[in-house]
């Protein structure tokens, strides 16, 4: 009598397991993403990488084999984690310092963001480490012809291409590498399940083995993976769980800058990010990214305003367009990029009502230069100040730049870190500042070189430089 298989329903969105078909995920509230998959029937066979560290023949001593016992969290002793330094120092301060020994790191991003670029220019930077690259999606000559361009070379980065799981870690006991990478883990099957690259019990399984492998040999791995049309890493939700970071490539495709931030570290901070160029060579570091933002400025043009944020512990100037005309439609219009659309009509609501602008029946395009997305209140200033000038046809000094939060009452409030954002506008040449007058206690304005302006609400700000 033939055995009966047993089968369970996943929900292609966020993983979620039922018994039977559910037309609404009880998780997630997605719609129709349940699909049929045959749950595992049989043991690990031998060989696969889940076997017991008896079994283990390929010299990896599994450090977590001893039992644990419970203990006081003051007798936990703490070592600082090792890491591996890359040559890319953008990475090494998105990841907080390196790349961590038995880690798990995730990278998602868009199609041709330059995913499989960055991963191979790390591979290849690391001269003194054996780096084995798994690929399921191209050929050994396509990665070779990629490699060419790469100014980095290492003869210890070997290719594999191959997407059975049970296949490359045989190849890894064999070779014992420094560091493993992925790419990507949508392709990766295990012989273990009978679905197709991809699904739900799949990219779990491989990711799990894959897991597994790190934190008993203490080799990072490095995996990218597939995004949703949402812009979430495809697969199951638990996937993120499992790793130790993830981290997100972001930027247009049709523009040359790149960023790396991080969405969870358990090694380092969840707020650094990392900036890239894109060109014939590869990925380029952007070391200071602020010349980079502002190198396009044009003076005497109306609506610009520079503005300071803070990304993680690093400051930067960002340049803030604003367009503000007379509307034709009976609704006027609202358009950001780059900026929060909702704190946007805030902020058209606090100059009208407290600065007495008349902004209601004109429309309004803002846009934050480079690409970027920025969320630090700290900014509010210089796009009110952006949509004023706009508006008033009165350019901006280029020299000038803004660092203040607004608030409903169209006072000017405090932000943190005000001395950094200070030095960093020293450093580009900027000659003077607004900021709250909340900002001033405590700083010693007599050892800063700019102008410092202190300045308490909108409509004083709007006297000092619209009059």
């Amino acid at each position: 009598m033939a055995k009966k298989v047993k089968t369970a329903y996943f929900c292609q969105n966020c993983g979620h397991e039922s018994p039977k078909w559910q037309g609404k995920c009880p998780t997630c509230n997605e719609w129709n993403t349940f699909v049929e998959e045959v749950l595992q029937d049989e043991a690990p066979k031998k060989g696969d990488w889940r076997m017991s560290k008896s079994e283990n023949k390929g010299g990896y001593v599994n450090a977590k084999a001893e039992t644990s016992k419970p203990i006081k969290i003051n007798e936990v002793t703490f070592e600082k984690e090792p890491r591996i330094v890359t040559l890319d120092e953008e990475l090494n301060r998105v990841l907080g310092g390196g790349i961590v020994q038995g880690s798990v790191v995730m990278i998602g991003g868009e199609p041709g963001i330059g995913k499989s670029t960055l991963m191979l220019q790390i591979a290849l930077s690391l001269k003194d480490k054996q780096v084995l690259y798994v690929s399921g999606e191209e050929s050994g000559q396509q990665i070779r012809q990629r490699a060419e361009r790469i100014p980095y070379s290492s003869e210890e980065t070997y290719v594999l291409t191959e997407t059975d799981t049970s296949k490359i870690f045989a190849h890894i006991e064999k070779m014992t590498p420094d560091v493993l990478v992925i790419d990507s883990i949508q392709t990766l099957v295990s012989p273990f399940l009978e679905q197709a690259a991809g699904s739900v019990s799949q990219v779990k399984e491989c990711a799990a083995e894959l897991i597994k492998f790190a934190k008993d040999t203490g080799t990072p791995v490095l995996m990218i993976g597939h995004i949703t049309k949402e812009g979430s890493l495809a697969g199951p939700k638990v996937l993120e769980h499992m790793v130790d970071t993830v981290l997100q490539f972001e930027g247009d495709r049709h523009m040359s800058y790149r960023i790396l931030r991080t969405a969870k570290n358990r090694f380092g901070s969840t707020s650094e990010l990392g900036i890239y160029e894109m060109v014939t060579t590869g990925l380029r570091q952007v070391s200071n990214p602020s010349e980079i933002l502002l190198s396009q400025r044009d003076d005497g043009l109306s609506g610009v305003a520079i503005g300071t944020v803070m990304e993680g512990n690093r400051p930067l100037l960002v340049e803030i367009q604003s367009l503000v005309s007379p509307s034709v439609y009976g609704n006027p219009q609202r358009s950001s990029t780059g900026f929060d659309a909702k704190r946007l009509n805030m902020l058209l609501a606090v100059l009208e009502k407290r600065s007495g602008y008349k902004l209601n029946f004109s429309d309004v395009f803002l846009n934050v230069t480079g690409g970027l997305r920025v969320e630090d209140p700290a900014i509010d200033l210089a796009v009110a100040v952006s949509l004023v000038s706009s508006f008033e046809d009165i350019a901006i000094e280029s020299t000038t730049c803004f660092a203040a939060e607004v608030g409903l009452g169209g006072e000017i409030r405090a932000v943190s870190r005000i001395e950094n954002r200070i030095s960093e506008a020293e450093k580009l040449g900027f000659k003077e500042m607004f900021i709250s007058k909340y900002n001033t206690k405590g700083l010693d304005l007599s050892k800063i070189k700019m102008k410092v302006i202190p300045v308490g609400t909108i409509a004083e700000l709007a006297e000092k430089l619209f009059t």
